[in-house]
């Protein structure tokens, strides 16, 4: 007789096994999921993340190597506006790094502020003269080697008339003779010039003092005219000659000193036409040579008793990162966040084609320097663009009043 089947079900067929969700045992565990691709830094990341770095640095150097080493001063050739640009542009990219794109904006940012600091965004610089006191008017300007090229030197004198100033600082009182070529002759060669006769037939009135191609004028009683003898071999009165000219003058019942200044060109590339030996010899020397000059002025104004006013073109960019002791402080323009520019077309260049100066300024190397007991209660760096390279400084210094000891 035949078995009789199991209730509900075929006896040779096994039961199936419960799920019970466990793995049984000696079962491998599921392997875990690959990570997400997403998570991985892509080349681009990692180009922004390096490009960041090296730029953090970059900016480090420029604060702690500016004045310091030579070299660096190729560097100093940079517009200012730089800083801020580079960090703005890294920022626009930053949406497409992501997984570092919080920490990134956090640095990038920072970098910007610091950039927008050393660059002078946002610094007004003049002081409102709180002190009661004398009222000088004080122009500063390149004249871009005396209108040399220039045909019309009614429209010249005109412009310096207009401005009606007490004190003028003239820069680049001489001529430029571009056709020699010379290696010895510094790419070209100065020429001095004498315009003593129309100048005091222009300013009536007025004393006027000449130190190499620096020429000084003053309605106010000079008192002194210190340090302004020059070398009176060949052109040395202009390679050797002090570019620093300080004139002491009577303002009211104080002495002040008005320093105008030229400082030479501290990169030039047209030396590159003598080979690379020659343009690194040539820049170590222009780079020695301002480093000189600018001593010298920082050596005479710690001397000096009197305060002073420093003004003219310095041939540095980055002007506000130097220091001139003896209490002495920059001004900016007023009247805009943004950095002052004065200045069209690329530091060191031998001759400067009137066409550019259609160009967009991107430098600044007009500047104003006075020490802390003098009050500017105006300056403006605009006007002449039309007759030099350089916008003119016009500036108004509050004297405060004080008995001679």
């Amino acid at each position: 007789m035949a078995a009789t089947d199991a209730p509900g079900g075929d006896s040779s067929t096994p039961p199936a096994e419960e799920d019970t969700g466990r793995d049984a045992p000696g079962q491998a565990p599921d392997a875990p999921e690959e990570a997400p691709a997403a998570r991985r830094w892509c080349w681009g990341t990692r180009l922004l993340v390096a490009s960041t770095a090296v730029w953090t640095v970059l900016l480090a150097l420029h604060v702690l190597l500016i004045g310091r080493w030579w070299p660096w001063l190729i560097v100093e050739t940079t517009p200012p506006l730089t800083v801020v640009v580079v960090p703005v542009l890294l920022l626009v990219l930053v949406p497409f790094a992501t997984p570092v794109r919080r920490r990134l904006s956090a640095v990038l940012v920072l970098l910007l502020l610091a950039g927008a600091y050393v660059a002078d965004f946002g610094w007004t610089g003049t002081t409102a003269g709180s002190s009661r006191g004398t009222e000088v008017k004080v122009f500063a300007w390149s004249t871009d080697y005396w209108q040399m090229a220039s045909d019309d030197k009614e429209a010249f004198y005109a412009f310096l008339r207009r401005q009606d100033a007490d004190v003028y600082l003239l820069h680049e009182y001489l001529n430029w003779n571009y056709s020699n070529r010379d290696e010895q002759k510094k790419c070209t060669s100065p020429v001095r010039i004498d315009d003593s006769a129309r100048l005091r037939a222009e300013f009536p009135g007025y004393r006027l003092l000449v130190q190499g191609e620096l020429l000084t004028l003053s309605r106010l009683p000079v008192v002194a005219a210190p340090n302004q003898q020059v070398p009176a071999t060949g052109d040395d009165w202009y390679w050797k000659g002090a570019k620093a000219q300080r004139t002491d003058i009577r303002v009211g019942r104080r002495t002040v000193s008005f320093y105008n200044v030229h400082l030479p060109i501290r990169f030039r590339p047209c030396d590159i036409r003598y080979g690379l030996d020659r343009f690194y010899q040539a820049g170590r020397e222009q780079g020695d040579w301002w480093i000189r000059e600018y001593r010298k002025l920082r050596a005479d104004l710690g001397r000096n008793p009197h305060p002073a006013v420093v003004a003219g073109d310095f041939n540095a960019a980055w002007m506000n990162l130097y220091s001139l002791g003896a209490g002495t402080r920059p001004h900016n323009p007023s009247g805009s966040l943004f950095p002052a520019l004065s200045w069209p077309a690329c530091e060191g260049s031998c001759s400067l084609p009137r066409s550019w100066r259609a160009l967009p300024q991107l430098w600044r190397f007009d500047w104003l320097f006075t020490t802390e007991d003098l009050a500017v209660s105006g300056y403006h760096l605009r006007g002449g663009e039309a007759l030099s390279d350089h916008s003119a400084q016009k500036i108004r210094v509050v004297v405060p009043d004080q008995v001679f000891s």
